[in-house]
């Protein structure tokens, strides 16, 4: 299982996750911050689990791209 997990209230809205995984990151029109799409929200923590482990690489890729280090993927 693919555990993706975002704190949004952190997110500077940079695009870097929507442009390296755009099947799982959109940017907020209302606040222009990341969205992970799909996730549920626990007190800040926007967190998705998939089975669907073709998404792990773009992923992977989003947090490492991330400046303020907002964004982690774990494969369990």
């Amino acid at each position: 299982m693919v555990v993706i997990t975002l704190q949004r209230d952190k997110c500077i809205g940079c695009n870097y996750c929507v442009e390296l995984a755009p099947e799982q990151f959109r940017m907020s029109k209302k606040d222009g911050k990341s969205v992970l799409l799909h996730s549920k929200n626990k007190k800040g923590f926007h967190t998705l689990k998939s089975n669907n482990y073709l998404i792990l690489d773009d992923c992977e890729k989003a947090a490492k791209a991330c400046p303020v280090n907002i964004i982690s993927v774990k494969n369990t």
